[in-house]
């Protein structure tokens, strides 16, 4: 059967966190806990996911506004289906549910640092973060 791919096809936290441990990428996600899993849900705006039968193998969850810019939050694949192609089709996905002049961001896993330039991502040395609650100085 081939891997079937949707958009915005709603998914369970318990579904989403199942693949994140199948994936490389619960080691950097909260997946004990609820409420936040939940949340990540609920307010990502863009879903892509890719199937395969009734099995959830892949996610591209963003936040976006769909004209300017789509900050790419999680992008997830099932180990025993990585190398396949299934990432890349997930972020072609993400790309066609946006206006054209959008840009995708992301930060990368320390892991997959060296996939996003293969596939065409340039690299912006600018990005930086903060804690929501540290104060500034």
């Amino acid at each position: 059967m081939p891997i079937r791919y949707e958009y915005n096809q709603k998914i369970s936290r318990e579904e989403f966190t199942g693949l994140l441990k199948r994936s490389t990428l619960a080691e950097r996600r909260p997946v004990e806990d609820i409420s936040c899993m939940e949340a990540m849900l609920k307010h990502g705006n863009l879903l892509c996911t890719a199937w395969d039968g009734e099995k959830l193998i892949g996610v591209a969850r963003s936040i976006t506004d769909f004209e300017y810019c789509c900050y790419l939050s999680d992008l997830a694949v099932d180990c025993s289906y990585q190398n396949q192609g299934v990432g890349k089709q997930l972020i072609r996905l993400t790309q066609s549910r946006l206006r054209e002049t959008a840009k995708i961001i992301l930060l990368a896993a320390p892991k997959a640092t060296g996939y996003y330039p293969k596939i065409g991502f340039e690299s912006h040395n600018s990005a930086w973060i903060i804690p929501a609650r540290k104060e500034l100085e």
